[in-house]
C-alpha cells in the first residue's frame, strides 16, 4: 500500500478548523444527496425534521402567495428560510456520513486497480514479461513478483519460494514462506513479497478477489443507532405530536383580531414550540466532540462516532501493530550449557551486522542495550550470507569465524549436526509462549538461541485495567494461532481473544454483539481490518495502518494507541451529558414558551385569562413575533455551550439527572419569559408589533 504523510498535532488541529476532515467531492455529493433526501418518503423516519418540512412547504407557499398578492410576506419568508435551513443541515449529515462509506470502499477499489502486474509472455523464461494492470488480470495468467512488488491478485505459486509478508491483509506479524507444491502455496492479493521471487498463477476471476470480497464487506457494513440517539428520536417525536395538537386546537378557540389565526400565524407557532432547539444544536455538539478530540491526537469523521462512544461497552483491538509494535523483536538471547549469554549476544551481532530486516535491526539493539554489546562497522572483505527463503539462514564470514542464524531446523540442517537439548528445549519453550526461535552458531557450533517475540506496547495492561473500570469489555482478534494469541492476551491483559480469525470472523462477532444490543468500538491497523471498523459504531483506525482501514474507520489516530479509546470514551460521555443537559434545557424552554404566549393569544377571545398574562405581552402579534425572534436567538446564545460542552464528571445517573434540572431544567423554564418579554418591549419601542 502506498504510505499516508504522518499528521503533526499542529497540522491536524488546522485541519480541523480548515475543514478538510471533509474532502471536496465528498462535500459536493453530499450537497446534491441532501437535496435529494428532501423527499417526504425519506424524512417521514425522523418525524421532527418531517414535519419541519411539511411546515416549511405550507410557510414558503404563504410567503409566494402573500408577495403575489402585494401583502405582507417578509415573516413567512424568514420563517420559511430558517426551516429549509434546518431540514438541509440534517439531510446534509445524513449524506456525508453516507459518502464517507462510498469512500471507504473506494479507497479499497483503489488498492486493487492501481496494482501492477509482471505478466510472463513465456512460462520458461521469467525476464520476459510486460506490465498489466492487476485488474485486467485473468484466471490463469502468469506473473512474476519479485522482492518489493505486492502480489497483483489471489493465486498459487507454480515457481519458486519467498517470504512474503501478509500482515496488512491476514493481520499474521511474521513473514510466511510460500512455495510451489504442498499447502503453502496459496497467495493472496495486496500481499508483499519481501525476499527472493515467486511466479503465481491467477486463480481469482475479476470480482472475485480477497480485495473485492473486502470492498462487499465494507459496502454492506451499516451502523446502528446508539440507545441515546433512540431514546431522543422518540422523545422528540413525541414531544413534536404534543405541540402539534395543541396548536391544531388553537383553530378553534384562539381569536386573532377578531378572527380564527392565519396558517401562517399557526405554522409560526408550530415551529416555535417543537423541540427545534435541540435539534438545531446536535450537530454543533457533535462537532466540538470532534475539535476536543484533536487535542488527543485523533481525528474523527463523525460527530455521531465520538457521541457512540461514550456508550461503548465492547472494544475488539486487532494484535499485530495495535496492541504489539507490529514486527518481532529480540527479547532474549538463551545460551547452551558452556556458553554464557554475552558470547550468544556477541555471535548474534556479527552474524545480523548485514540483517537489514526490523527483526535483524532489534537484535543489534537488544544486545546493545541488555548486554552493552557494541554494534562494530561491518569489516572490509567479509562475506555476507544473505538471508533466503530456501536457506531461512543469514550471517557472516569473517577471517576470524563464520557466524550464522536462522529458524533453528534450517541451521541445524545447514550445519549437519543435531540440536542440543537445552536449545530444543529453549526453542520449545519460546514458541509455547508465542515467540519465535532463532538458533545462533559460531565456526559451525550452537551457541545458543535468540527469542523474537512481538512486544505488546508499553503500558498496554494499565491501560486495559483502565477500560475495565470503565465498563468495556476488551477482546483481542488475530489471524494468529491460538498459542500466540494466548500468549500475547495474558501478557496484555485483555479480557477475551479470538485466534485464526478471518475478516468475516471479526465482522460476525460485532453483529453478534449489536445484536445483543451491545455498542462496539473496533481498533484495528490493516486491510483485513475494514470491513469490521466500518461495521463498528466506533471504528478507531491506526495512522500506521492500511490506507484501507483508514478510510473504514470513522475515526484515526494519529498516536496509534489503541487505548487512546479511554480519552474518546470520556469525550463521548461529555457529548452524551452535553445533548442531555441542553435536551432538558430545550423541553423546559419549549414548555416554557407554551406557557408564556397562549394567555396572550387567548386573551381576545377569553378576557379572563388575561390574568395568566402575567408578562403583560402587548398583543397577539407581539407573543407570536417574539417567540420567534427568541426561538432563534436562543439557538445562537446556546451555541457557545454546546462547542464547549459541559464538564465530564464521573456522576452516578442519579446525581447528573439532578444537576441537569437544577441549572438547565430551571434555566430553561425562566428563559423565555424574560426573553420573550424583553424581545416584547423592544418590538412595542420600535413601533413594530
Amino acid at each position: 500500500m502506498d504510505a499516508t504523510p504522518v499528521f503533526h498535532p499542529g497540522e491536524a488541529r488546522r485541519a480541523t478548523r480548515g475543514g478538510a476532515l471533509l474532502s471536496g467531492p465528498i462535500v459536493r455529493r453530499a450537497l446534491l444527496d441532501a437535496c435529494a433526501k428532501l423527499d417526504p418518503r425519506h424524512l417521514v423516519r425522523n418525524p421532527v425534521i418531517f414535519v419541519t418540512e411539511v411546515v416549511a412547504i405550507l410557510v414558503t407557499v404563504l410567503a409566494f402567495r402573500a408577495a403575489g398578492m402585494g401583502q405582507p410576506w417578509t415573516f413567512q419568508a424568514g420563517i420559511a428560510l430558517w426551516l429549509w435551513l434546518t431540514v438541509l443541515f440534517a439531510t446534509f449529515a445524513e449524506a456525508v456520513a453516507e459518502g464517507r462509506g462510498r469512500a471507504q470502499a473506494e479507497s479499497l477499489r483503489r488498492a486493487r486497480t492501481e496494482t501492477q502486474a509482471k505478466l510472463l509472455l513465456r512460462t520458461d523464461d521469467r525476464t520476459l514479461w510486460q506490465p498489466r494492470a492487476a485488474t485486467e488480470l485473468r484466471v490463469g495468467d502468469l506473473v512474476l513478483v519479485e522482492a518489493g512488488d505486492l502480489i497483483p491478485s489471489d493465486g498459487e505459486v507454480v515457481e519458486g519460494i519467498a517470504s512474503v509478508n501478509e500482515a496488512a491483509v491476514t493481520g499474521e506479524s511474521a513473514p510466511v514462506i510460500r512455495e510451489s507444491g504442498g499447502d503453502r502455496s496459496a497467495v493472496t492479493g495486496g500481499t508483499m513479497v519481501v525476499s527472493d521471487w515467486i511466479v503465481v498463477r491467477i486463480t481469482a476471476a475479476p470480482g472475485s478477489t480477497f480485495l473485492d470480497r473486502m470492498i462487499s464487506l465494507v459496502e454492506g457494513a451499516s451502523r446502528q443507532k446508539t440507545p441515546n440517539e433512540i431514546a431522543l428520536d422518540i422523545l422528540l417525536a413525541g414531544m413534536t405530536i404534543i405541540f402539534l395538537i395543541a396548536v391544531a386546537s388553537l383553530v378553534g378557540l384562539a381569536s386573532w383580531n377578531g378572527q380564527p389565526p392565519s396558517v401562517a400565524v399557526l405554522a409560526a407557532l408550530l415551529v416555535t414550540l417543537i423541540p427545534t432547539t435541540i435539534g438545531g444544536l446536535l450537530s454543533a455538539i457533535g462537532i466540538a466532540g470532534m475539535d476536543r478530540l484533536v487535542r488527543f491526537n485523533v481525528l474523527a469523521t463523525s460527530g455521531r462516532a465520538v457521541e457512540a462512544a461514550g456508550d461503548v461497552d465492547v472494544l475488539l483491538l486487532d494484535k499485530t501493530g495495535t496492541i504489539t509494535l507490529g514486527n518481532r523483536q529480540a527479547a532474549g538471547f538463551i545460551p547452551v550449557p558452556g556458553v554464557t549469554e554475552r558470547e550468544v549476544a556477541e555471535a548474534a551481532v556479527l552474524s545480523s551486522l548485514a540483517d537489514e530486516t526490523p527483526e535483524g535491526r532489534s537484535i543489534l539493539a537488544f544486545a546493545r542495550d541488555r548486554h552493552g554489546v557494541d554494534t562494530p562497522a561491518l569489516p572490509e572483505g567479509a562475506k555476507v550470507i544473505p538471508f533466503t527463503a530456501q536457506t531461512r539462514i543469514s550471517g557472516l564470514d569473517l577471517p576470524q569465524g563464520s557466524y550464522r542464524k536462522g529458524a533453528v531446523d534450517a541451521l541445524l540442517r545447514n550445519l549437519g549436526g543435531e540440536a542440543p537439548p537445552a536449545l530444543r528445549e529453549a526453542a520449545d519453550r519460546i514458541a509455547r509462549a508465542g515467540g519465535t526461535p532463532l538458533a545462533v552458531a559460531r565456526n559451525g557450533q550452537i551457541l545458543g538461541a535468540i527469542e523474537l517475540k512481538d512486544i505488546v506496547k508499553t503500558g498496554m495492561r494499565a491501560r486495559f485495567d483502565a477500560l475495565r473500570r470503565m465498563g468495556i469489555r476488551t477482546v483481542m482478534v488475530t489471524g494468529d494461532n491460538r498459542l500466540t494469541a494466548a500468549a500475547i492476551a495474558a501478557e496484555a491483559g485483555v479480557d477475551d481473544f479470538i485466534a485464526e480469525a478471518t475478516p468475516e470472523d471479526k465482522l460476525a462477532y460485532i453483529r453478534k454483539a449489536q445484536a445483543e444490543g451491545r455498542l462496539v468500538a473496533m481498533a484495528g491497523d490493516g486491510t483485513n481490518d475494514a470491513p469490521a471498523l466500518a461495521q463498528a459504531d466506533v471504528g478507531l483506525a491506526m495512522q500506521t495502518g492500511t490506507q484501507a482501514a483508514r478510510e473504514a474507520g470513522n475515526m484515526v489516530d494519529l498516536d496509534s494507541d489503541p487505548t487512546k479509546l479511554i480519552e474518546v470514551v470520556e469525550i463521548g460521555k461529555q457529548l452524551l451529558i452535553t445533548r442531555g443537559a441542553l435536551t432538558t434545557f430545550s423541553i423546559a424552554n419549549d414548555v416554557a414558551k407554551y406557557f408564556a404566549i397562549l394567555p396572550a393569544i387567548f386573551v381576545a377571545s377569553y378576557p379572563e385569562l388575561g390574568a395568566l398574562n402575567v408578562m403583560a405581552l402587548a398583543s397577539p402579534e407581539s407573543a407570536i413575533l417574539s417567540a420567534v425572534i427568541f426561538n432563534a436567538l436562543i439557538i445562537v446564545a446556546l451555541v457557545p455551550l454546546a462547542l464547549r460542552g459541559v464538564r465530564y464528571v464521573p456522576v452516578g445517573a442519579a446525581a447528573l439527572l439532578r444537576r441537569n434540572l437544577l441549572i438547565y431544567g430551571l434555566g430553561g423554564v425562566a428563559a423565555p419569559f424574560i426573553g420573550i418579554k424583553i424581545i416584547d418591549v423592544i418590538l412595542v419601542v420600535l413601533g413594530i408589533a
